[in-house]
């Protein structure tokens, strides 16, 4: 079971990090963009950053919804309906996709009020930002189709593959547009659209190549019959409810971190929050792998295994998270150091500032642990209902917490309103399940 755990997690960790390392050296770019100041660059891009994961971890029920259901059917060997939930993944990212990029200007528009920095200089960066990098979001929204339903058909080596491939195009042409080019923020977001659109193509042939011959010949009113595209909608509802709870948070944390008037506040909450997001990303490859697992073990009837692979599931996150412990313990402030270009900003100033709030990222990952794998096997069990209360409960929490002490504690409050929400999410979705009882009776009652 642990080989089957690591077969699913491994990939996709490896996958999953190159997206925080990503913006990692994204965040180190911003910071050396010619004849600006280093923290005010990478405020701005943080901002538009955080707009676009607006857009995007809005439109990831697609990958979490087909992700489930083509776990169980694989689990199952019912090849027909695997393709079919191929198809409905992709005609509904598609359309998605065309609509945010049609609705581009009002979207825009509001982002770009609602996130003002109140500062001419940065707003006009993160509009750059904003309308060069739509053009990546039909591109990436149909990346969430395809890593979902490989997710589910059990492999994530193509997933892997496909992410290492645009994030290394995205690094490189970030680099080449912003720095060599002197585009700056604007470099860093055309890059994001070359790194996608290269993706899709890539998952296109690939998937051809290597899946043509399971798939099978399907009509497309099969892909649209209804009360299979109503189940998908009614998980899907749910996972988007949940996912614009989790947006709002970490939307609400720039805002907050940006209402504090500090610029030196708002970078290293920036950063801080990018050593958070490396850690979570090491995660998510065990929830990943938790739903994978779960709804293979629940389309085959298997309760014993599904009772382990949960188990494991869990275990593992826990190791995960005392790494990063000792990890951050011992090198945050040369991991810090890293993301700053001292000749642009001044870095005893941002590590002063750091200093005071980096408490918090040492004890956010063990606070964490539960809620990363309690998500993969409510998606591997397809009860998103679990997920969307226990988010909505666990956020109502964040806003009190986040609005009710920032008076007191000012930054600290955002950061105690932030790692109480991560812990809550996994206790609610425990109990919630009846400690996880629910899910073990689901694939009980398929025999």
């Amino acid at each position: 079971m642990n080989r089957e755990i690591l077969r699913i997690a491994v990939p996709n960790i490896i996958s999953n990090i190159t997206v925080p390392l990503m913006g990692i050296a994204s965040t180190f770019i911003a910071g050396r963009v010619a004849d600006a100041d280093g923290a005010t660059t990478i405020g701005a891009l943080s901002i538009g950053v955080a707009i676009f994961n607006f857009i995007y971890w809005n439109c990831s029920f697609i990958r979490m919804g087909t992700s489930g259901l083509t776990a169980q059917a694989y689990g199952a060997n019912e090849h027909k309906e695997y393709t079919l939930m191929l198809w409905r993944a992709l005609c509904v990212a598609l359309a998605v996709g065309v609509a945010a990029f049609a609705l581009q200007w009002p979207i825009g528009e509001f982002s770009l009020w609602f996130m003002s920095t109140g500062d001419s200089a940065s707003d006009a960066m993160i509009a750059d930002y904003f309308y060069t990098r739509i053009w990546a979001v039909p591109a990436g929204i149909m990346l969430f189709a395809f890593n979902g339903w490989l997710t589910g058909m059990q492999n994530a080596v193509i997933p892997m593959s496909v992410a290492i491939l645009v994030n290394v195009l995205h690094i490189c042409f970030s680099y080449l547009f912003s720095i060599v080019g002197d585009y700056g923020l604007e470099g860093i977001a055309l890059a994001s659209v070359v790194a996608q659109w290269t993706g899709v193509v890539t998952m296109v042939v690939i998937i051809i190549a290597k899946y043509s011959h399971r798939l099978v010949k399907v009509s497309w009113s099969e892909v649209m019959e209804l009360s299979s595209m109503k189940r998908f909608f009614s998980i899907n509802s749910d996972i988007i409810i949940r996912t614009f709870c989790l947006v709002a948070v970490y939307t609400f944390f720039t805002k907050a971190s940006a209402d504090m008037g500090d610029k030196n506040i708002l970078a290293v909450n920036t950063i801080l929050l990018q050593l958070f997001t490396l850690f979570s990303y090491m995660n998510d490859g065990f929830a990943f792998a938790a739903e994978a697992l779960t709804g293979r073990f629940i389309g085959a009837r298997d309760v014993k295994s599904l009772k382990r692979c949960i188990r494991l599931c869990v275990v593992w996150c826990f190791v995960v998270s005392f790494i990063y412990v000792g990890v951050y313990v011992g090198w945050w402030r040369d991991i810090f150091s890293l993301l700053v270009d001292s000749e642009n900003s001044d870095i005893g100033a941002l590590l002063a500032v750091a200093e005071q709030y980096i408490g918090w990222i040492i004890i956010i990952p063990i606070a964490s642990a539960l809620p990363f794998v309690m998500d993969g096997i409510m998606v591997g069990a397809t009860r998103s209902r679990i997920m969307r209360n226990s988010m909505i409960w666990s956020s109502v929490c964040y806003f009190v917490l986040l609005y009710g002490s920032s008076w007191l504690i000012g930054n600290n409050a955002i950061w105690l309103a932030f790692t109480s929400y991560m812990f809550l999410r996994g206790v609610f979705q425990y109990f919630m399940s009846d400690r996880l009882r629910d899910i073990y009776r689901e694939a009980e009652s398929k025999r």
